[in-house]
């Protein structure tokens, strides 16, 4: 893709989510995550490859589905109230209709079923994109106006998205769909306690980019979609192998990982607002999470591939790739979990 047209295209996507970071105004909000879709759509079609393709076609319908809803919703609110603010959410069908389609958005369940469709047809690097970047606006609109959502909502949204997760990953080949499912048991995470500690939201949404970050960018150095590509990356690079299987376990929430420290915060706070079965339900998914987790971490590391190649191990295949970034996000992913107390203060 011509230099010009990434900046360009990069710039958009940065100032549509800035401009939802920055807006109390329903409209302002609308533009900046319009903006925000229409710039990552170029990107998902850099290919031609007709899968890339339908995917980019599967990923507008869902979001313009969304932005519609929001506009319809915020209209009806302001019809009402006389009021285009955020905060003066008086409407609760609106407030309802808004928390559709902000989940529709980030792919929480049950409006979920695009995000491992779109993920599957995508490159690893504008994968990556989508599975951090694209998150932040919908979710900086859902912290905003939370107080407006009814409980239970929120809760139900958290659980499901928890249990699809989990459910969804288990039966999986593809890497990039296994991811997605873990984007949605991560998003579920982030929901179930917003309303009891904001704060922890975007905690879990920080150490989930770092997680998914140096995950996704594994993957790109091992040239890796598919589960069974997996069990041939230890001959090559044993070092990325070993630190792989450490960010997968972090993304599973194993101590002494990054991965523990929201898991461990968000069910200590639901302990503390009086939600045990909450808490146990959402341990429990947690589980199933990590099983596809641990297949993952055994064919990489435990199984050896199927070959009948005479020749000598490839050790060392050259790479034109950066390694900074992955190196970076690895040692973030993995060893953030002394650092508990000072975030808990």
């Amino acid at each position: 893709m011509n230099p010009y047209v990434l900046t360009t295209l990069l710039s958009s996507l940065g100032l549509g989510t800035t401009l939802t970071f920055a807006s109390s105004h329903w409209l302002l909000a609308w533009m900046g995550l319009e903006i925000n879709t229409l710039a990552i759509i170029p990107l998902m079609t850099q290919h031609h490859h007709p899968r890339a393709v339908e995917a980019t076609t599967k990923y507008f319908l869902t979001q313009a589905t969304a932005a519609a809803m929001i506009l319809f919703a915020s209209t009806t609110n302001a019809w009402i109230s006389g009021e285009w603010y955020m905060t003066s959410m008086s409407n609760p069908i609106a407030t309802a209709m808004i928390l559709a389609a902000l989940a529709l958005k980030i792919g929480l369940a049950p409006m979920h079923f695009w995000m491992p469709e779109v993920l599957q047809g995508l490159d690893l690097s504008t994968g990556l994109i989508l599975s951090t970047w694209q998150k932040l606006a919908p979710l900086a609109l859902i912290i905003q106006t939370a107080p407006a959502f009814h409980p239970l909502l929120l809760t139900t949204l958290g659980l499901m998205s928890a249990l699809v997760g989990g459910w969804g990953g288990l039966n999986q080949t593809q890497l990039r769909k296994v991811l997605a499912y873990s984007s949605i048991a991560h998003m579920g995470w982030m929901i179930i306690v917003l309303q009891h500690a904001p704060q922890l939201t975007l905690l879990t949404l920080l150490t989930y980019i770092l997680m998914t970050s140096a995950a996704f960018l594994t993957l790109k150095l091992s040239y890796a979609t598919k589960i069974s590509t997996l069990a041939t990356t230890w001959s090559k690079s044993p070092l990325l192998t070993a630190t792989t299987l450490l960010v997968l376990l972090s993304l599973g929430g194993l101590p002494p990982l990054t991965g523990f420290m929201p898991k461990w915060l968000i069910l200590q706070e639901m302990v503390k607002q009086d939600l045990p079965l909450t808490a146990t339900v959402m341990a429990l998914t947690a589980l199933i999470s990590l099983y596809f987790y641990l297949r993952l971490c055994y064919t990489m590391t435990l199984t050896i591939s199927p070959n009948t190649i005479t020749s000598t191990t490839p050790w060392r295949t050259q790479t034109n790739q950066a390694s900074t970034p992955l190196a970076l996000c690895t040692v973030l992913a993995l060893g953030l979990l002394p650092i508990t107390p000072t975030i808990m203060m």
